[in-house]
């Protein structure tokens, strides 16, 4: 596998599931920035997936990995922003389409979801897919010109 730059976070329902997955991902090589958080006690999901987003927005990390309790909230924080596709994936299957057809740059995690082994197989499965391109990418530059054309109507 091609070494990565990687930012991930997480909240304290993600803590266990992000040590583990930051520690497979060093021992293959990549280069991973720990965001946080770095304990099980209560914090605001939010503040630390917008520190990895940041990263991936400045161009400091490839890609990002973000867990919470469910996931849903870290898909909420990560696609808010323009530029971002986070895919909150449970099995390796959605993890490969994510990467192939969608170009996803962050990949998100039920900490209380799933467990290390399926979250290690989507990691590998994620980090390994190249995207296809082709319509897949007409259809992201549809889904950024759609958003922006939006938010210039909402400004008028």
């Amino acid at each position: 596998m091609e070494k990565k730059k990687i930012v991930i976070a997480c909240d304290h329902a993600g803590y266990f599931l992000k040590e583990k997955i930051k520690d497979f991902l060093q021992k293959e090589g990549h280069e991973v920035e720990d965001m946080g958080c770095f304990s099980c006690s209560s914090v605001d999901y939010p503040e630390y997936g917008v520190k990895a987003i940041k990263k991936i927005l400045n161009k400091e990390a490839e890609y990002g990995i973000l867990i919470c309790g469910t996931g849903i909230g870290m898909s909420i924080v990560a696609n808010r922003f323009s530029g971002i596709r986070a895919a909150l994936c449970r099995e390796p299957f959605t993890a490969k389409m994510a990467r192939l057809h969608n170009n996803a740059n962050v990949l998100v995690l039920g900490g209380r979801i799933v467990g290390d082994g399926i979250a290690i197989e989507i990691v590998k499965t994620f980090l390994e897919t190249p995207f296809e391109g082709g319509r897949h990418e007409r259809r992201i530059n549809l889904i950024e010109k759609l958003a922006e054309e939006i938010k210039n109507e909402m400004q008028t």
